[in-house]
């Protein structure tokens, strides 16, 4: 054996999604309640076929952590006619998602799991595609200059955490984002 991983079986990929899916429909509904029975019964599928894909609670929710985040970085390769909008979109629905994955962290701080293990890479890929998008916008003049990506992190991860912590309202988020996006154009 290479070490290399086998491809999965289309049905045994298809299980895998649809448990991922369940998962987050779980989640959001349950919130710090949320069980694998519960995901099972969504998915359709016995707790066996959940064990096989995740052979713990805690490896099912990091892997729903690591699914989001591989969703939302597809996003930042979509092409945009307008760089700006482009960057300002996306770090809007990187706020969205922030609050959306709270649940899932909490239940594996509260298991005693870190949230942030073994998301290293897509993490990394995740830093990449902000500079991809914030180098753009300001090539294309929509966003200013001087800004850089420490100071772009900060903001996104204030923004990300207001938002997880005070479970802003839609409203709220727009006219927060609105604000800052503001600060981040060029002055006129």
């Amino acid at each position: 054996m290479t070490g290399e991983a086998r491809p999965r079986r289309a049905d045994a990929q298809r299980n895998r999604e649809r448990i991922l899916e369940a998962a987050e429909v779980v989640l959001a509904r349950d919130g710090m309640s949320a069980s694998v029975r519960a995901v099972a019964q969504e998915a359709g599928v016995g707790l066996g076929t959940i064990y096989r894909h995740f052979p713990t609670q805690e490896a099912l929710y990091h892997a729903v952590i690591v699914d989001r985040t591989r969703r939302l970085l597809a996003e930042a390769d979509r092409p945009s006619p307008d760089p700006g909008t482009g960057l300002f979109t996306f770090l809007g629905r990187i706020v969205v998602d922030a609050a959306q994955k709270k649940t899932a962290a909490d239940l594996l701080a509260g298991a005693g799991a870190d949230p942030k293990a073994g998301t290293a890479d897509v993490s990394r890929d995740m830093r990449q595609a902000i500079e991809r998008l914030l180098t753009a916008a300001q090539e294309a003049g929509a966003v200013r200059p001087d800004l850089r990506m420490p100071e772009l992190l900060a903001l996104l991860s204030g923004a990300c955490l207001a938002a997880e912590r005070d479970q802003w309202s839609d409203g709220l988020r727009r006219r927060a984002l609105d604000v800052l996006f503001d600060g981040m154009r060029p002055r006129r």
